[in-house]
């Protein structure tokens, strides 16, 4: 506040620059503050963490892990998207029936699956947007830059998954089982992507995250197609359930049977619980022949 002062001004200009300077703090704690209407994550007590292995989050600034923790306790999920966004949005909204989704597998107090409406879809990206920002606690700007990430990758996630040609792309959750007459938002504890699709022309393998592409997009339709998975995100006390690795069988299924003969994933080299939970599944390394690829990142594939 010192800046704002200077030697030699009237008491009146000092009035005015304090007016000023506490009317720009009130905006600014109530632009960043979550709205009367906006939803608020609440399972566990609201101390929830995260645990992912998302391909989007392995080309940030922290490696990517199976332990990874959020330091922001209550997580806001906006309703709507953005402030001059529209939404139809209901965080109220029941959970789906799991009959309503062609792709489903029940293991313990859970069920993975399709996701099938939006909401699913929106909670999906917010928890890829806790897990991209949750090293910048500090940042008092941080709940602004995970809504617009996350409807960024609501809006993107849908327009994948609603492609009719050359590429199946499947976003399933993982979601809770049981009789309670559950929210979608108290619902899903993690999420899961999958494409499927023939290699452009000249790629014989899935190109790394974030990197552009050396291909032009044109498939090659006499190739055989392939799984690619992404985006692996399961809340931290949902794990050791058997969740992560449930959701990824139930993918190579999917992958399977739309036709796709090996399903690739990117790991971060040194991320030792994900590469024990793809080992155990049953993917291996790939050698690429000196493909480009980044440092801190392998292929794994799960063939027949």
């Amino acid at each position: 506040m010192s800046l704002l002062f200077s030697y030699g001004a009237s008491a009146e200009h000092n009035v005015v620059l304090r007016s000023y300077a506490c009317c720009s703090f009130i905006f600014m704690q109530s632009f960043l503050s979550p709205r009367k209407d906006e939803s608020v994550i609440s399972t566990n007590g609201g101390n929830e963490e995260m645990v992912t292995d998302s391909i989007n989050v392995a080309r940030g600034l922290s490696p990517p892990g199976l332990s990874s923790s959020l330091s922001n306790k209550a997580s806001v999920v906006p309703t709507p998207l953005l402030p001059n966004e529209p939404s139809d949005l209901r965080f109220n909204r029941l959970r789906p029936s799991i009959d309503e989704s062609k792709y489903k597998r029940l293991f313990g107090c859970y069920v993975a699956r399709e996701a099938v409406i939006d909401e699913e879809y929106w909670i999906a990206a917010w928890l890829r947007a806790e897990v991209h920002f949750e090293d910048q606690s500090g940042n008092c700007y941080v709940e602004s830059f995970k809504r617009k990430f996350a409807s960024q990758e609501f809006h993107a996630l849908k327009k994948r998954c609603s492609k009719q040609h050359g590429e199946k792309y499947i976003c399933f959750v993982a979601v809770k089982n049981d009789d309670l007459r559950r929210t979608v938002l108290n619902s899903v504890v993690g999420t899961l992507d999958v494409c499927v699709r023939h290699p452009l022309h000249g790629e014989k393998f899935p190109e790394e995250p974030g990197r552009p592409s050396l291909h032009c997009r044109i498939y090659q339709p006499d190739q055989p197609k392939f799984g690619y998975l992404t985006n692996v995100c399961v809340a931290k006390y949902a794990r050791r359930q058997g969740i992560a690795s449930n959701m990824l069988l139930l993918a190579i299924d999917a992958a399977r049977i739309n036709g796709a003969e090996n399903i690739y994933i990117h790991v971060h080299k040194d991320n030792l619980p994900a590469w024990s939970l793809y080992n155990q599944i049953g993917f291996k390394m790939v050698d690429q022949d000196g493909a480009r690829h980044a440092s801190d990142l392998c292929l794994l594939s799960f063939g027949s």
